[in-house]
């Protein structure tokens, strides 16, 4: 940021033109770091087969590791220190994380300000509840309760189990995360 930051007050280029080049030469390193690892990572788990869950899942993946670098972007830009810019982004990271629906679910977190400015406001919610709904949206599980068999439809998992929205489908959550992507590097240019 150093170097970005003395070339344009010598007037070389603009902040538009480093966010346009800054975005499109992180791309391709991206997509191969969210591709290769998240191969390994969804077909050793056993997650849903098929090439578009594959597709969806690296998407979210590609998408998430864009708002980051976004969000990091904007605190570099506001803070001189290096250090206390990984500090302040890995903060911001946290308290997303904690309010997205990794460690609690939606109706289990507590005050009014995790729920609702945090939850809504957090891209890890709609990462959780795309890849939830990539996983389950349209699978039957069959179970034994008794000695009766009984058969649970992933829909109910979403629903009950994993308290997910299901009014929208899992490409609106990826549009979501994509428009959050916007949203931030709109937010560097200022």
């Amino acid at each position: 940021m150093k170097v970005y930051e003395r070339e344009r007050l010598n007037g070389h280029y603009s902040t538009t033109a480093f966010v346009i080049a800054n975005t499109l030469s992180s791309t391709p390193y991206l997509l191969l770091v969210s591709v290769i690892p998240g191969a390994i990572a969804y077909y050793l788990t056993g997650l849903h087969r098929g090439m578009d869950h594959f597709a969806y899942y690296t998407s979210v993946l590609f998408s998430c590791m864009l708002v980051v670098e976004s969000i990091m972007m904007i605190v570099a830009s506001l803070v001189p220190n290096y250090l206390m810019g990984i500090i302040i982004g890995a903060g911001i990271q946290d308290v997303m994380l904690l309010s997205g629906g990794f460690f609690g679910l939606p109706n289990d977190l507590s005050h009014p300000f995790w729920k609702y400015p945090l939850f809504y406001i957090g891209f890890h919610k709609y990462a959780y509840q795309g890849l939830f709904k990539n996983e389950f949206e349209g699978v039957r599980y069959v179970y034994n309760e008794a000695v009766v068999q009984k058969i649970l439809d992933g829909e109910y998992i979403l629903r009950e189990k994993w308290q997910v929205e299901m009014g929208y489908s899992k490409w609106i959550d990826l549009l979501i995360i994509l428009g959050m992507v916007v949203i931030y590097r709109v937010l560097l240019i200022f």
